[in-house]
């Protein structure tokens, strides 16, 4: 089977709109504090995203570079975007980045992390990690709108944002992976310790706001 075809089953398989810290989000069922908490958390992931992509550039061919460096450029830009979607929740931007996150979180971030020392497996774990980005945002918007009536510029554009770049990041990374000479069972298992990392920080979030 294709190796992007492959990933996007498992995506899908253990998809993060499938867990229950989402599910109660696209609920109504989570309270501003749960969400608050939640901005804290997920925080510690966004600010990594840029310095996870650093040694996968350093490491691609001179005819993505560029591409991947627009792409680390845009994931540095909505940093501020996200702490604006804290403050909106009363997370002051002093608190958030002065916040390192529970232990779970820390693993989770710090899982995702040490998938990207080859230039093939940073992309798969990337790839992994971005396909569901734009589904999970427009979820996320669509429930702060009808239960948190949360509708401002700063509560959501972040998640505006990542319903149209991540399909772009995406899809760099598929274009990689398309032509990969990696062996194909390595790249299953980089893509499930990636969505494994992913579902690990929610159940961070789960556990210790809900």
């Amino acid at each position: 089977m294709n190796i992007t075809k492959k990933i996007d089953e498992m995506i899908e398989e253990r998809s993060l709109l499938k867990h229950p810290f989402y599910q109660a989000w696209s609920d109504g069922k989570l309270t501003k504090e749960s969400l608050a908490g939640y901005s804290k958390e997920y925080f510690q992931l966004v600010k990594e995203v840029p310095s996870f992509m650093a040694p996968i550039i350093q490491k691609a061919p001179e005819s993505v570079v560029k591409e991947l460096v627009e792409n680390q450029q845009e994931e540095s830009d909505h940093i501020k975007p996200w702490i604006a979607f804290a403050g909106e929740l009363g997370i002051s931007e002093e608190e958030l980045l002065s916040y390192s996150g529970l232990p779970k979180t820390r693993k989770a971030v710090s899982d995702l992390n040490e998938l990207m020392d080859t230039f093939e497996g940073g992309a798969c774990a990337m790839y992994a990690f971005e396909k569901e980005i734009p589904k999970i945002s427009q979820t996320k918007l669509d429930g702060l709108a009808e239960f948190y009536g949360m509708t401002s510029d700063e509560a959501t554009e972040y998640f505006k944002l990542h319903t149209e770049a991540d399909i772009r990041h995406a899809a760099s990374w598929r274009n990689v992976l398309e032509k990969s000479s990696t062996d194909y069972d390595k790249l299953i298992e980089i893509a499930e310790k990636s969505i494994s990392a992913q579902n690990l920080l929610l159940d961070s979030c789960f556990e210790e706001y809900c």
